[in-house]
């Protein structure tokens, strides 16, 4: 058995997330002290209570999320359960560089709340958004957005699994590429509620404000192999932070990701974190292989013992 774990992004929370198995276990209680601690405020109530609209906010979102995966996947770790190579989407890529320990928990969760933040205000609400394209193959919702990039930013931001593509841009752009995408046999084209582009040119300005913050910030050395994002391919320390700036304004390539590993060798993925979505992702992209997911102790319960058995 070769395992990966995997950690989700953004859009997987919810209020309640993380509560059970802080309540149950003292390494993920730690994991949420450290975390308030590094912000200032509590983390941890947000996660556990909400409110929803505090939550949803981008800049409390993503530390929210950090703090929950890696909290989590310190409760593996206490039970002996190791990955010989991680990845997340998005903002999941921050919690696999936590576990392969090039990154510092607290550095990691500040850099995420900055990101968040970054990412949110270089673009002003309502210029932006993104859609789901379902049912096309890739090649065609690349040229729906060169033929809709007429009318303004339309752009490929997360390749996710086969027949499942999200775009983003400018909200004419986008509008007119789902209309495309409808008129050649799209299953699903749908506008998607989120605050902004993400992973477009348009938050190119977002990657340098986060430069910033990354110069103050050593990376070591990774003490497992971590796929980037930006380029499906494995990161060496000396990467990082390049791709971690070009990883706000350039697409998600998931679904590649999720291939290379399974081409060398990984047969079973452990989703860490809130959520299922990365779960069913893997499923689309390869049936044979077993995917489970961690986000409470009934997960738990489940994943353990298909991993231990």
């Amino acid at each position: 058995m070769k395992v990966a774990f995997i950690y989700p992004g953004q859009g997987a929370q919810y209020a309640g997330m993380g509560k059970e198995i802080y309540q149950k276990y003292q390494e993920a209680r730690e994991i949420f002290e450290r975390a308030d601690e590094a912000l200032g405020f509590s983390i941890s109530k947000l996660c556990f209570e909400g409110p929803e609209e505090e939550l949803m906010k981008t800049e409390n979102t993503q530390p929210a999320i950090l703090t929950v995966s890696v909290a989590l996947t310190k409760v593996l770790q206490k039970r002996g359960i190791k990955a010989e190579v991680t990845a997340g989407l998005s903002l999941g890529e921050y919690s696999s560089l936590v576990l392969a320990e090039a990154l510092d928990f607290e550095d990691a969760v500040r850099l995420v709340k900055n990101r968040g933040k970054y990412m949110q205000e270089v673009v002003p609400q309502g210029v932006g958004t993104m859609a789901a394209i379902l049912g096309l193959e890739n090649e065609a919702v690349e040229e729906i957005c060169r033929i809709a990039s007429q009318v303004g930013i339309v752009e490929p931001a997360n390749y996710n699994c086969p027949g499942q593509l999200v775009i983003s841009g400018e909200v004419k752009a986008v509008e007119k590429a789902v209309e495309l995408a409808k008129e050649k046999g799209a299953k699903r084209a749908v506008v998607l509620a989120v605050s902004a582009p993400f992973h477009c040119s348009m938050l190119k300005k977002a990657g340098e404000l986060l430069e910033k913050d990354l110069e103050k910030i050593e990376i070591k050395e990774l003490k497992i192999p971590v796929i980037s994002n930006v380029t499906a391919n494995y990161v060496t320390r000396e990467e990082v932070k390049d791709l971690l700036i070009k990883q706000v304004s350039h697409p998600v390539l998931w679904e590649q990701s999720v291939k290379r590993m399974i081409e060398d060798g990984v047969d079973t993925f452990v989703e860490i974190g809130p959520g299922k979505t990365l779960t069913g992702f893997v499923k689309k992209i390869d049936r044979t292989k077993a995917a489970y997911n961690f986000e409470d102790e009934e997960s738990l319960l489940k994943t353990l013992s298909a991993l231990e058995g």
